[in-house]
């Protein structure tokens, strides 16, 4: 490929019109496609529906400060609305963003088959389905893969990609480095039910709900114990990397009392906690849990962190001097 690729973003709702105004405020030009079949006059509405949706959205991120407002126009402008799949026939990269059925998905994947190139890179941004399973409705299955973004699409910088069991790993290169240019943060996971946010998310959220069901905690109270106390450092420390950094010992027998103490299994620690706590990798103290800190300069590695926590602190106006 030479200069920018032509990015397009088969499906015009949502998901399709935040991929497209990512890749427009990046500088690609953007096909944004509708699959679905529709008439003359209802095409026209969807494309107006598509082009107000998209502009608001940049009017919001220009009185956000993150853009100028004069660059509004020349970033829509990057962005074509199309009915059909004959559009797709020079993008280099294909989002698919059709509603979460596989009959909707056979059918988008289908089409784009026909109409891509052969070396286009076709990706999915389903939630739901496995892109072992979407795989066998792309012709040819290699440059296919599954890229979940988050909304705001335009905002969230993390996009999990998710190759097939035929994804040919340069197809996953091309697409990782596609996103890293653009400012986004990709990261790599096998087609599993939930992939990682999702699953972690879903078990969050439902312990919440159980905290206020339970009558534990009112509904502000957890909100507030997440956003001052969750929130804030696993935005620092990654929840993996939490475990080494307070120690996988604490994880363990904090896992224990929970299950015996509410006499439910889902606090019981997973195999991987008891087999490093067994084997002394608890973490920053042992030198090596999940991570290996061995040769690191751990006091280092601590200021760094902290560091990074306060500056957290200090952006949202929560640090405070002390006797203030």
């Amino acid at each position: 490929m030479t200069g920018r690729e032509i990015i397009a973003a088969a499906g015009a709702g949502r998901m399709g019109r935040g991929i497209a105004i990512v890749f427009a405020y990046a500088g690609h030009d953007v096909r944004l496609v509708d699959l679905k079949p529709r008439g003359a006059a209802d095409a026209a509405e969807t494309a107006r529906d598509a082009a107000c949706e998209i502009r608001a959205a940049l009017a919001t991120l220009a009185e956000l400060g993150v853009m100028a407002r004069e660059s509004i126009d020349p970033i829509a402008a990057r962005i074509s609305y199309h009915a059909g799949p004959a559009a797709l026939g020079d993008a280099d990269v294909i989002f698919e963003g059709v509603p979460e059925t596989r009959a909707a998905k056979r059918e988008a994947l289908a089409a784009i088959s026909r109409a891509a190139r052969a070396d286009a890179i076709v990706a999915s941004t389903t939630s739901t389905i496995l892109s072992d399973e979407l795989q066998a409705m792309v012709d040819p299955p290699g440059r296919f893969l599954n890229a979940h973004w988050l909304n705001p699409a335009y905002l969230v910088p993390l996009v999990e990609v998710s190759p097939g069991a035929r994804t040919d790993p340069a197809v996953v290169d091309r697409l990782r480095q596609l996103l890293e240019r653009i400012g986004k943060v990709p990261v790599v996971c096998k087609a599993s039910p939930g992939y990682i946010v999702p699953r972690i998310q879903a078990l969050a959220m439902n312990e919440a709900a159980r905290l206020v069901e339970e009558g534990v905690a009112s509904a502000a109270d957890v909100d507030r114990a997440v956003k001052y106390g969750f929130g804030l450092r696993y935005a620092v420390l990654g929840l993996v990397e939490f475990i080494d950094w307070g120690g996988g010992d604490i994880l363990y027998y904090a896992s224990r009392y929970l299950r015996e103490a509410l006499h439910d299994e889902r606090f019981a620690a997973p195999r991987i906690v008891e087999d490093n706590m067994h084997a002394g990798r608890i973490g920053l103290r042992a030198g090596k849990g999940f991570y290996d800190f061995s040769g690191m300069d751990i006091d280092a590695y601590r200021r760094e962190r902290l560091g990074a926590f306060v500056a957290l602190l200090r952006h949202f106006g929560l640090l405070r001097p002390p006797g203030a």
